[in-house]
């Protein structure tokens, strides 16, 4: 059975032990404290639908605290919404090649099943995944070809796709992760957020702001 997002939101609670409401409405977010305009805004990459982006590193725990509870969020949004993952670099070359990692393996099709095992090399067991080197040694110890991967991670394809994330981290001014990002409009800051639950609330306010607004236009 699919989880409706009311329900979602209550798995999140349960197992979190958070005090917080299953959704937040919109008129209970306040410019400053839960989220800031993005000007200008920045048109979606899927057009007719209402794009969450979210600023992330493998690099950053608290990017993999969020990553076991964004995938379920994101499978529950709407059909009007559009869900996508931008890794950082931040001028760092460790990051930059981290990035590298994570747009190699959605080329290469195992992003799915070895997403959260980068966040817990990376972050839990400390494994350095920062060189050409030793990302090929760890996705052969994952069972991939390390020739072949070496192919992708330095493909034109993937060099694109490390540039045009570059580039948004600058037009959205991302200057910390984890960042979501609703409509190209709205960044989400939380700063009396609880928990990264209250966050996603947040997210989920500041998408029906963004319907609203389309409704209206």
């Amino acid at each position: 059975m699919s989880l409706t997002r009311r329900r979602f939101h209550r798995v999140l609670l349960g197992s979190l032990g958070a005090a917080l409401v299953p959704t937040l409405a919109s008129a209970d977010l306040l410019e400053g404290r839960d989220w800031r305009p993005l000007a200008p805004p920045r048109p979606g990459g899927v057009p007719g639908k209402i794009e969450v982006l979210e600023f992330f590193s493998y690099g950053c725990p608290h990017c993999a605290d969020l990553n076991a509870l964004i995938k379920p969020w994101a499978m529950v949004l709407p059909a009007d919404v559009a869900f996508r993952r931008v890794p950082v670099s931040f001028g760092r070359a460790a990051w930059a090649n981290l990035a590298r990692l994570y747009f190699a393996l959605e080329l290469s099709g195992d992003l799915g099943r070895l997403d959260e095992a980068v966040f817990n090399a990376v972050t839990r067991e400390r494994r350095n995944l920062y060189t050409d080197k030793s990302i090929l040694a760890w996705v052969q110890d994952q069972g991939k070809d390390p020739t072949a991967f070496a192919a992708l991670l330095r493909s034109f394809a993937v060099d694109t796709q490390v540039a045009q994330s570059d580039a948004l981290v600058r037009d959205f001014k991302i200057d910390a992760v984890p960042t979501l990002v609703v409509d190209g409009r709205y960044v989400v800051l939380a700063r009396e957020a609880k928990g990264f639950p209250e966050i996603l609330a947040i997210a989920d306010g500041l998408i029906a702001m963004a319907r609203r607004r389309a409704a209206s236009s």
